[in-house]
């Protein structure tokens, strides 16, 4: 008897395929429609280096597996007697036992990959030199019960699976163990084959509904059960292994138990005929009765034969087994604290409003600093972002909306952001209209002290009513504030004065105008604290629940239909940050500072070594440049700067004094060599062709007015200077920081991202909600057990 073997993640090599892709063009071709790339160019040429990354791994080696069964086929005129594959090798199994055909074989595997690629902030572990028995017992008394036994490749051959950094920790504890021989991080960017892998299992799930299988003609081994896979089994078996660990030592020893059996390897490399070798070295084979005392079948089923005994162990004996591991994993539960998962946090209204997995967004930073990249990054992960539109123009936010819409086609979460211009209110209503022209749905309202008709107008437009008659607005206001009063007015519907005049002006419809008295001027208010945002200084702790009592009012003074959520920012930069914010009862999170200091953010380089190296402490306020005159604060970096004391010496002066030419000579001198670089004659023709016409003709009627537009420019300046990293001024950086990155810093030394060039703003979202739910996981269970 033979069979065939067909490897998976693991064996990809550059050049892998060499000949079969001319051999088999046709197949070629749909390869490459399925997956809108050149298989045959990733995989001999991998001119942009994909190959190893999972979502391109795993059709390469699907396609490569099937062409190399084809050809087998094709030489020899024949079939093997049983097939087997580890991992993604079983759907090459299955292909080959007609289960599907190619292309809808490459399909599944394209989005195995493509879940499978998404999940971060796992890790994987090769422990060589151990037996299960062992590894088991290690786990238990070293109290690593967050991970879990994902490969069993070979009797001594173990890989395990779990969170980056548990795996990391769990080196040593090996390493320091008698009978190992070696462990070895694997370069995986998820924990695969683990319960950290549910989410993609229930995605997967829901995707397998849409394929129906055909009657298998060759037994396949499964990977779960170590077993020839049902055929009513077929699509749960590829559901659950996607979660279960891949026994592939006994699934070899089964085959090895039916009698002579020859083992062909098929596809990229030699993988698993090392393994086959290895297993035949150290374990015996699995002989019948071994099956039918694992299986705790009954004397009646003895008379099977041996030979037909891996295809034809009926549907009851399938049945019995699965009760008895169903019955095992109860008792277990039963055990154990389940404890919850990352994508249960939060509001699941709000998720489901967002169509987002996580209840996370990643927070508007201006100047586009909060990058295109970065909210195109978010949604592709089933996250949300905001683009940070404060200080762009108009044909600057117009193409990022271009852009984000055309990279995220396929309904992924987005959002624009809306920086409040007291200054130019035109301007607000402009972008406004650019947002409305563009369809774009979700607004984060930013800086407002209170309702402006722009707002009004955005949440106005395409209000519509449902068949219950319920007003329904399509255009969703998030609104960032951090002090009551102004959440009040959010809270609110839109002031009946503003509604008014924009009724009169021909802006809204008169049912427009009618339907905004039955909602809130936001869908979400996102209580900010203590961040690089106007902020005001707030406590999380004291913000979060005061927001929430006031919601509370506010829903029942206006009896809305819909409940408006709330939000955290601000500080959030840590498990324990977001856990607190979450059990404050917070809907929703959303990140600022730490996503400053990614790949995706638009700012310099040398801007983001500065923020890699700085702590809680090197954080100052300062006055805020687009509301310098009011006298609002923002948190910015300050060590190794002097842009925080020179802004708020600036400031000082315009509180003290009415011009220019009150200021002694001494200062006026400093400022301008040592702050401005130029005159501030220089400085004032510059702005002349920045500000509105009314604010310069202001400005030459009211001296204390043209000093603060004056003042007011070294704020642009050292923006500009720090988004370009300007090595000379350095020292005149503005950069907006709050202490969460400080924090994030600290979380994550030691570890890959500790470097900010491998930091990516998914990755950081995804770790940080699941290490939340671990702590939180862990907090209660020691609360339980201090309780009993």
């Amino acid at each position: 008897m033979i069979t065939y073997v067909f490897p998976g993640q693991g064996s990809q090599s550059k050049g892998m395929g060499g000949s079969l892709f001319d051999e088999f063009k046709e197949l070629t071709l749909k390869a490459d429609e399925v997956l809108g790339y050149s298989i045959k160019q990733l995989c001999l040429e991998d001119a942009e280096s994909n190959l190893g990354e999972t979502q391109y791994t795993q059709p390469a080696l699907y396609v490569v597996n099937a062409l190399g069964y084809l050809k087998k086929v094709k030489d020899t005129g024949k079939e093997p007697d049983y097939v087997a594959g580890h991992s993604l090798g079983e759907y090459n199994a299955l292909f080959a036992a007609g289960a599907f055909d190619f292309t809808t074989g490459l399909k599944l595997v394209q989005k195995r990959g493509q879940l499978m690629s998404r999940a971060v902030g796992g890790g994987m572990g090769a422990v060589i030199g151990l037996n299960e028995e062992q590894i088991s017992d290690a786990l238990k008394k070293n109290n690593m019960l967050t991970i879990d036994i994902a490969n069993y490749n070979s009797p001594t051959q173990i890989v395990i699976s779990g969170l980056r950094k548990d795996i990391e920790d769990a080196q040593p504890v090996f390493e320091g163990m008698k009978d190992v021989q070696m462990f070895l991080l694997l370069k995986t960017s998820g924990a695969f084959h683990s319960r950290y892998m549910q989410e993609a299992r229930k995605e997967f799930e829901i995707f397998l509904q849409n394929f129906t299988f055909s009657d298998l003609r060759i037994p396949v081994i499964s990977n779960v059960y170590a077993r020839p896979c049902k055929q009513f089994a077929v699509k749960q078996n590829l559901i659950e292994q996607i979660t279960q660990p891949v026994k592939w030592t006994e699934s070899i020893r089964y085959l090895m138990g039916l009698g002579e059996m020859e083992f062909v390897e098929i596809g990229s490399g030699n993988v698993l005929t090392g393994l086959i070798r290895r297993i035949k070295r150290e374990a015996q084979p699995l002989k019948l009765t071994d099956i039918e005392s694992k299986n705790d079948l009954k004397k009646d089923d003895l008379s099977i034969p041996p030979e037909r005994a891996s295809f034809l162990i009926d549907t009851e004996t399938a049945e019995v087994h699965n009760q008895k591991s169903n019955n095992e994993k109860a008792k277990e539960n039963n055990r154990k604290f389940e404890g919850i998962s990352s994508s249960s946090l939060g509001s699941a209204a709000f998720k489901k409003d967002y169509n987002i997995q996580y209840a996370y967004i990643t927070g508007a930073m201006y100047r586009g600093i909060a990058s295109k990249e970065m909210v195109v990054k978010m949604g592709k992960a089933k996250m949300m972002g905001f683009l940070g539109t404060g200080g762009l123009n108009v044909s600057q936010i117009e193409a990022a909306i271009q852009y984000i819409q055309k990279e995220l086609s396929e309904g992924q979460a987005y959002g624009m952001n809306l920086l409040h211009n007291p200054i130019d209110p035109k301007k607000e209503e402009e972008i406004v209209d650019l947002y409305l022209l563009h369809g774009v749905k979700t607004l984060e309202a930013a800086a407002f002290i209170s309702i402006t008709p722009a707002l009004v107008k955005y949440r106005a437009k395409g209000m519509t009513r449902n068949p219950q008659g319920e007003a329904i607005a399509f255009n969703r206001i998030i609104a960032k504030v951090s002090r009551p009063e102004v959440a009040e007015t959010f809270f609110s519907p839109a002031p009946e004065r503003i509604v008014a005049k924009l009724l009169a002006e021909k802006k809204i419809t008169e049912e427009e105008a009618d339907l905004l008295k039955a909602v809130p001027m936001a869908d979400d208010i996102c209580a900010e604290a203590d961040s690089a945002g106007h902020t005001d200084g707030g406590v999380a702790s004291a913000l979060i629940p005061a927001m929430i009592t006031l919601r509370d009012q506010m829903m029942r003074k206006y009896q809305y239909q819909k409940k408006v959520r709330v939000g955290a920012a601000g500080g959030i930069g840590t498990p324990e940050a977001a856990a607190a914010a979450f059990i404050m009862g917070a809907d929703f999170i959303v990140t600022g500072s730490i996503n400053q200091c990614t790949v995706e953010a638009s700012t310099s380089s040398n801007v983001k070594d500065l923020l890699q190296q700085m702590n809680v402490q090197d954080t100052d306020y300062s006055p805020a440049g687009d509301m310098f005159e009011m006298g609002a604060k923002i948190q910015v970096l300050k060590k190794g700067l002097f842009f925080p004391i020179r802004a708020n010496k600036l400031y000082e002066l315009y509180r003290r004094y009415n011009s220019l030419d009150e200021i002694d000579e001494k200062t006026k001198v400093q400022i301008q060599e040592k702050y401005f670089k130029k005159s501030f004659s220089d400085v004032y023709q510059d702005i002349k062709s920045f500000y509105p016409a009314e604010e310069i003709e202001k400005a030459e009627r009211n001296p204390k007015h043209k000093m603060a537009l004056i003042f007011r420019w070294y704020f642009g300046y050292s923006t500009r200077l720090a988004l370009g990293g300007s090595e000379e001024n350095k020292v005149d950086y503005q950069i907006h920081c709050g202490p969460a990155l400080g924090a994030f810093n600290q979380w994550v030394k030691g570890t890959n991202l500790e470097d900010w060039k491998q930091r990516n703003v998914d990755v950081i979202a995804v770790k940080l909600m699941n290490e939340t739910v671990e702590l939180l996981n862990q907090r209660y269970k020691n609360f339980l057990e201090n309780c009993n």
